[in-house]
């Protein structure tokens, strides 16, 4: 008797529930194409790490994902470990301090700091390597596992997930400049196989005023003349000309620099329309488009023999300056320069003077700055390849 009861499944105490629209999976109802929406908007790596977790579908979803962002943590130095916890100072002003260090007006050192930025995963072996990391929580693997229980990876093992990217973003912590806080250095490079153009726009201070610059813009030395758009004679004797041959070299080292380890993701991303590698102070911005990125995998890079960077070829530059430029939005840029450079066998192509590429490569107030820089007096420079 008791057996037929226990068999009987309409004598449960508790029976199930009948099937209801309200019983189903919401997700389950989601289609496909939806969700790819979805997790194309999010972009950013770890969280979409995140989804992948959640079901197996999400799973099989997220490598389809064509929109990815990558935002890198923290730089990684092997012969700086042990003296990380000593480096509080350094830690403050950002990651690549106490890594990279850049003398104004002095002597340009080689950027040598993201050595293995994007590269392979760094061995224990090597005597000195630096690289930037992307922190996950920890999984209990044990790998490469640091402080707080976070596991890194570099970016390029992150991307192995992903077999569709179109569109991708890196941002680094810091710009890899080392400059004073009240000066202003901003940098855009487009790139192929090697350097195809790069816009530098720098000023020794910015003076934020209260109220917004009337509409009709001074362009004088703040003698109440018109400098006609000369750059006066103490520009070449005080050091004003060496500060800005600084960081033009030093804008494109960076930039070379950048071009240089993304080879990996290049290589192995056949299906990118779009790269840009830029850094949350904004310092810095790399772009490749389409035809760049292909011209890259079809054309091998020169490097340069002197550190792990892509050779800049032989520029030819033209400089625009002004020792006092006052914005419409009020802000006031003191011994503003512009700086246009293009690879020499190219500047018979376009020319620079139009402004078209010039003035687009910065956001505002700064690409009104470029517009109202490229309106006065031009002057020609050339450098050699290094």
């Amino acid at each position: 008797m008791m057996s037929s009861i226990r068999s009987d499944h309409t004598t449960r105490i508790y029976p199930e529930p009948p099937c209801t629209e309200d019983s189903v999976d919401r997700f389950d109802i989601i289609p496909d194409s939806l969700l790819l929406l979805i997790f194309n908007n999010i972009g950013d790596v770890k969280t979409l790490g995140r989804c992948s977790v959640v079901s197996k579908r999400f799973q099989n979803l997220i490598p389809q994902v064509e929109n990815v962002v990558v935002r890198v943590d923290c730089v990684i130095s092997d012969d700086d470990s042990a003296s990380a916890g000593a480096g509080g100072a350094d830690k403050s002003r950002g990651p690549f301090y106490s890594l990279i260090r850049l003398v104004v007006g002095g002597i340009v050192k080689p950027i040598l700091a993201i050595g293995q930025f994007l590269g392979p995963k760094r061995s224990s072996s090597s005597s000195s390597s630096s690289g930037l990391y992307v922190g996950y929580a920890g999984d209990g693997d044990g790998e490469d596992l640091g402080a707080g229980g976070v596991t890194h990876h570099s970016p390029t093992q992150v991307l192995k997930n992903f077999n569709e990217i179109r569109y991708l973003k890196i941002e680094l912590p810091n710009g890899e400049l080392g400059i004073e806080d009240d000066v202003l250095l901003r940098w855009r490079a487009d790139f192929g196989s090697t350097l195809d153009n790069c816009v530098m726009l720098g000023a020794s201070s910015v003076i934020q005023r209260q109220s917004p610059a009337s509409s009709e813009i001074n362009y004088s030395c703040g003698t109440g003349t018109d400098d006609n758009g000369s750059i006066p004679e103490s520009f070449y004797t005080n050091g004003g000309l060496k500060l800005r041959v600084v960081w033009t070299i030093s804008s494109l080292i960076a930039a070379s620099a950048r071009h240089y380890l993304l080879q990996p993701i290049i290589a192995e991303h056949k299906t990118l329309d779009s790269l840009v590698l830029t850094d949350g102070d904004r310092q810095g911005v790399l772009c490749m488009n389409k035809e760049q990125l292909e011209e890259l995998r079809v054309k091998p890079l020169s490097a340069s023999s002197a550190s792990k960077r892509t050779l800049v070829p032989a520029l030819n530059m033209k400089l625009w300056y002004a020792p006092f430029l006052e914005l419409p939005d009020g802000t006031v840029l003191k011994g503003a320069t512009l700086v246009a450079i293009r690879p020499s066998e190219q500047s018979g192509q376009k020319e620079v003077s139009d402004g078209s590429w010039v003035s687009s490569a910065f956001e505002e107030p700064y690409g009104t700055a470029a517009r109202m820089l490229v309106k006065r007096r031009t002057y020609c420079l050339e450098m050699n390849s290094f």
